[in-house]
């Protein structure tokens, strides 16, 4: 396919006339966000000036998440220094770091009584450590503040500087490591053109070679015009690299500038992708239409550590 596939602005359209959204089907539509809950953790996050991806990629699970007072926290501001072609968030040239950030959301994971938080990151290619030493810091303080929350972090590839980076991050300890694929490699050229493939997949193994008690995680968004084979692969690649957990969603067109939907998978195309995920080997799969790398990321974890010890105490009798 050629390098244009997915642009809306390439073909002709009358003077004035905008480009209009793909209508969604029943099993993808939401209700808006109205409750206390939600109010709450917005307020709370305002308060304490912290972005979230929930706002930021504009998530159709705001509403379910922010009432059960989960969020996932997005450090380093909320400008991004790369512009892929599937996700909602601004790009520029970023503000500086905030010193505070760290402190603020040890903060309100305390006020939110968090048991897991889920810390990810815009890509910050401006800096000399691409970021990887607020990731530290923002473990850091949550380990003293609030120690007994297991912490998950979604971080960018720290294009680079990726082994020194996640040395730094291992050290520090969080629970979870999840950094997503988001594609099959040959959409990678026109939906994650600053990125590639086998690098996302060299940094969680470079994981496992820190600590290998530290969970891995990666996800796929599907729906861009991958084929069932690509996605098998990709599988294949991800248990190669010994990643323990894979999530697999459906691609929501943003805005009408982003890469347009190519296919909305079924929910019975979405179980059957999960059903070969488990045989293949994976700790834990989420795969459904509205699956997203945070979404229901605490309930996952327990989950996944329990199929861990089990895995181990099979293997020990």
């Amino acid at each position: 396919m050629g390098g244009d596939m997915n642009d809306l602005s390439s073909a002709p359209r009358p003077e004035g006339e905008r480009p209009k959204m793909q209508r969604k089907p029943d099993w993808i539509r939401v209700k808006a966000p109205v409750s206390q809950g939600y109010q709450e953790t917005r307020k709370l996050m305002r308060e304490l000036n912290l972005h979230t991806v929930c706002e930021e990629a504009a998530c159709p699970n705001i509403g379910e998440c922010w009432t059960k007072k989960h969020a996932t926290v997005m450090i380093l501001g909320d400008t991004c220094t790369r512009a892929c072609r599937f996700c909602n968030i601004k790009t520029g040239m970023p503000m500086p770091v905030d010193p505070l950030e760290p402190e603020h959301t040890a903060t309100a994971a305390a006020a939110m009584g968090l048991e897991h938080i889920v810390i990810t990151s815009v890509d910050r290619d401006d800096l000399p450590d691409r970021g990887a030493g607020q990731f530290v810091k923002v473990i850091n303080a949550l380990r003293r503040e609030t120690p007994n929350t297991t912490i998950e972090i979604l971080t960018p590839d720290f294009k680079g500087r990726m082994k020194q980076s996640i040395a730094e991050i291992c050290e520090a300890g969080p629970d979870v490591f999840n950094h997503n694929l988001e594609t099959v490699p040959r959409l990678y050229p026109t939906i994650r053109p600053g990125a590639r493939y086998y690098a996302s997949l060299r940094l969680l193994e470079e994981v496992k070679v820190h600590n290998p008690l530290i969970f891995t995680k990666s996800g796929i968004m599907l729906g861009l015009g991958e084929g069932r084979l690509e996605v098998h692969q990709v599988m294949d690649d991800m248990r190669s690299a010994d990643i323990d957990f894979i999530t697999m969603g459906q691609y929501l067109q943003p805005t009408p500038k982003h890469a347009k939907v190519e296919e909305f998978v079924t929910p019975k195309q979405f179980a059957a992708y999960g059903s070969i995920a488990r045989a293949k080997g994976f700790l834990q799969v989420a795969s459904s239409p509205l699956t997203r790398s945070s979404y229901h990321a605490g309930d996952d974890f327990a989950e996944m550590r329990a199929a861990r010890e089990a895995k181990l105490a099979k293997q020990g009798a």
